[in-house]
């Protein structure tokens, strides 16, 4: 049997993981909420829990789970579509379809994951610090600042992948006994 270019093969596996992504969540996990909601509250609360490690008085709304408050003061509302959840299906899809090895993939997409979760993290802590020392400047370190940031983060380890782990493990041995 014939095998796929693997151009054409990361083609396919990357519209499938897609339509896969669009038709599971966005038609049925995203208006259900519950998934970004458990998601918005985490991302509230740790990151509530790092402001104040720092020492600032930060807590997260007793009557909205995913709103941060400093001193009193409603900072950052984490929205759904600032969960990062797509980031982590964007980055997924892209590591699985991409050729490389298994074993790799079993550990690497959890942790880009868990990378990119914490990124958004540090993110959300810097915009509730912006809002409190420049407010004026959020809504642009919100929507582009932080936004090459977090898709630089995610393509530096796209790269970590497509150049260190997936070129190591797509040549076995067996290539390497031709002389």
């Amino acid at each position: 049997m014939p095998t796929l270019h693997p151009l054409l093969r990361f083609a396919l596996l990357s519209i499938g993981f897609y339509l896969v992504w669009f038709f599971g969540y966005e038609h049925y996990l995203a208006i259900d909420g519950r998934l970004d909601d458990v998601l918005t509250h985490n991302i509230a609360a740790v990151s509530a829990a790092i402001l104040r490690l720092l020492g600032f008085p930060a807590a997260v709304s007793p009557t909205q789970a995913n709103l941060i408050l400093l001193a009193n003061q409603p900072t950052v509302f984490i929205g759904a579509y600032c969960d990062g959840m797509v980031l982590y299906a964007l980055f997924s899809g892209f590591v699985l379809a991409f050729p490389g090895g298994g074993w790799h993939k079993l550990w690497f997409v959890p942790l880009g994951v868990f990378l990119i979760y914490s990124v958004n993290i540090l993110r959300i802590v810097a915009l509730c610090l912006n809002h409190q020392y420049s407010h004026q400047t959020v809504d642009f370190n919100h929507h582009y600042t932080f936004t090459f940031i977090v898709y630089g983060f995610i393509f530096l380890l796209w790269i970590w992948w497509a150049t260190r782990l997936a070129a190591r493990n797509s040549t076995s041995p067996a290539q390497h006994a031709h002389a």
